[in-house]
């Protein structure tokens, strides 16, 4: 049956860019499998199901596999349920219920963060993906893998050109450079069948979990990605505790059409 999909791109910056999403909610007939064919027939990172309720339940789904938890596609959804007047305080993914807000012109969601699941990981994946001098690595948790690779500049981290078929069990990583609160970041997502992600709200919450592990309980920065491919985005993002906050604007564009 026909069914209209929503097409949102999520952390503009000035209006332009963003990480496209998907956004379905008729989804009478559709079990994860049809889901699947869904978002890998769009081509979009990701492409949320959602099912409206007195607290929405998002699924989340790239092009070759469904994530637990995903910050664009999250903060795509919230902006969504807002704009349709159908939103509360809330919503529930692969994780378990994450709190929504929306502020001016910008979305939030408020993530957990495990310190204990941060750790020190030597240099032994950055070499083996090609991704040369790296100032640290880390290794987070998402729950699924994710590698943090820091740079010393934002020049060579738009050089980066890792080598995909030497991820191995990493989901994806980031690689940045900081230079006080601004952040130059790249996501690369092989395992997701995502080489490149225009803007990453999971590695994001994994920046942050990454420098609170480090010794910094809380903090923010402003992350811009995504130049590279096109897609200028970016990412506001504060921490405290064990909670990462991530938020940006979102701009809304003409929906598709969907058959299956």
């Amino acid at each position: 049956m026909p069914r209209q999909c929503s097409v949102l791109r999520v952390f503009t910056r000035d209006g332009k860019g963003g990480n496209h999403l998907g956004v379905v909610t008729e989804l009478d007939g559709l079990d994860g499998a049809a889901m699947q064919t869904i978002a890998a027939d769009l081509g979009f990172s990701e492409t949320v199901f959602i099912a409206i309720g007195a607290v929405p339940e998002v699924r989340i789904f790239t092009p070759s596999m469904e994530l637990p938890f995903a910050g664009h596609p999250l903060v795509g959804a919230a902006h969504y349920l807002f704009r349709s007047g159908v939103a509360g305080d809330r919503i529930k993914c692969g994780i378990g219920e994450v709190k929504i807000r929306h502020d001016r012109d910008m979305t939030w969601i408020d993530a957990p963060m495990f310190h204990e699941r941060a750790y020190r990981d030597g240099a032994i994946f950055a070499m083996r993906v090609g991704l040369k001098n790296p100032v640290s690595t880390w290794r987070v948790e998402m729950p699924l893998d994710y590698r943090i690779v820091e740079l010393a500049t934002p020049e060579e981290v738009a050089a980066a050109d890792p080598d995909p078929s030497a991820f191995g069990v990493a989901l994806g990583a980031a690689v940045y450079a900081r230079s006080g609160r601004n952040v130059r970041m790249r996501f690369f997502a092989p395992g997701a069948g995502v080489f490149e992600d225009p803007a990453t709200g999971s590695a994001a919450v994994a920046l942050a979990t990454r420098f609170a592990a480090a010794g910094e309980p809380n903090g923010s920065a402003t992350i811009d990605q995504g130049e590279e491919i096109g897609h200028p985005s970016r990412i506001e993002l504060h921490w405290e505790g064990r909670s990462a906050s991530i938020g940006g604007t979102v701009a809304v564009d003409e929906p598709v059409e969907i058959v299956l």
